[in-house]
């Protein structure tokens, strides 16, 4: 692949919903996800300069997470945070058992993320959900390739804990 530019809408059009799903994970909220990912790229057409293509997805996380990052300070000053989320998935072709029980363990997953500090929270979804390399999330969270590896193992190794005793294994 070549190392060019990409304009504003083909970005747009490229990263938009990888950027509002790692916002959800991030968040937990759909809406204020939604937020983010507006946010997100309102800065980068205010920016007005072309981005490459081989940093494109870390460059747009990182705007992300930092966006994320100041709305939680600024929230955490003015009130408690409020822990439940508002919508639920469906999917209307499974059955209402199995549709009860992929929300209860997307749920128990969500809350156990939830829990995480927020770095390795922000390294496991870009590696696990945006399947970035490790160099790239480095450079999107200023940690070493090293530092990032021993954050996703922690964190994975966190949640199946926190994921087993809830299921009493």
């Amino acid at each position: 692949m070549s190392q060019g530019l990409i304009g504003f809408e083909e970005l747009y059009r490229r990263y938009a919903g990888d950027v509002h799903r790692f916002s959800c994970w991030l968040t937990g909220d759909p809406d204020e996800a939604k937020d983010i990912t507006s946010e997100t790229f309102v800065r980068v057409w205010l920016a007005r300069s072309d981005v490459r293509i081989e940093s494109v997805k870390a460059y747009l996380f990182a705007i992300a997470r930092n966006l994320w990052l100041k709305d939680k300070r600024r929230k955490s000053r003015l009130s408690p945070v409020d822990a439940e989320s508002g919508e639920e998935p469906s999917d209307e072709s499974a059955g209402p058992d199995l549709l009860t029980e992929l929300r209860l363990d997307l749920e128990e997953t969500m809350k156990a993320i939830q829990t995480l500090p927020e770095i390795e929270r922000t390294v496991l979804v870009m590696k696990a959900e945006d399947s970035l390399s490790y160099e790239d999330i480095a450079g999107a969270t200023g940690l070493t390739v090293a530092n990032v590896k021993v954050r996703i193992f922690r964190a994975r190794t966190k949640i199946r804990s926190i994921l087993e005793s809830r299921q009493g294994v």
